[in-house]
């Protein structure tokens, strides 16, 4: 016959495992449903909007624009960068584009705005461009390790880099149609992150 404090112990113990492997298991529900560039791609390929409702078109489009907020940068950048925006894009309505750029935009792209507006010129020209040659470094990397890409280069062409530099970016960025600010989506979230990395602040008090 075993003793209280014996029952006690045990009881004590299977209450440890027990606690224990629910968080576990908790663990391994969690991590299989946190989002990945995989699974954010492979979630996007597989949507066809064409014939749903307007709810239907909505509810899906707000899923996939929470799926790739939950997204770091460097995932976000590999999602953005995949070649299934193309297709997508030409099923969304205008009003379908800029609310999907609108929620998915990261914060402080605002801030972003307003500071390359205080840069000179020059600084706003080599923003743009080190902005623009580190997603195309980013393109070659998804290619050599057989990553599907865009088939067009990131909506910023020569013309439109001398625009956004003698306009600036928000006002540019304002004036653009739904189409062009979902292009410019990935240029915007580079220059963000070139404003966070400090690089802006030390060219300005050059």
């Amino acid at each position: 016959m075993t003793s209280p404090r014996y029952r006690i112990l045990l009881r004590s113990a299977a209450a440890l495992v027990l606690l224990w492997g629910g968080v576990f298991g908790g663990y391994r529900v969690a991590e299989a449903l946190r989002p990945t560039p995989e699974k954010v791609l492979a979630y996007a390929t597989s949507l066809d909007l064409i014939g749903l409702s307007a709810e239907e078109r909505r509810a899906k489009l707000e899923r996939l624009a929470g799926q790739l907020n939950a997204l770091n940068f460097e995932a976000r950048r590999e999602v953005r960068m995949g070649g299934v925006w193309e297709r997508l894009f030409q099923e969304m309505t205008d009003g379908e584009k800029a609310r999907f750029v609108e929620q998915t935009l990261p914060g402080g792209v605002q801030q972003m705005l307003d500071a390359f507006e205080t840069l000179p010129e020059d600084k706003r020209r080599k923003a743009v461009e080190d902005s623009v040659r580190r997603l195309r470094e980013a393109r070659v990397r998804m290619q050599a390790g057989d990553l599907p890409t865009p088939t067009h280069e990131a909506a910023m062409g020569e013309e439109i880099q001398r625009q956004v530099v003698e306009l600036g970016m928000k006002t540019f960025y304002s004036e653009s149609s739904a189409q062009t600010k979902a292009e410019l989506a990935p240029v915007l979230e580079e220059m963000q992150r070139l404003m966070e990395s400090g690089r802006w602040m030390h060219e300005r008090r050059r």
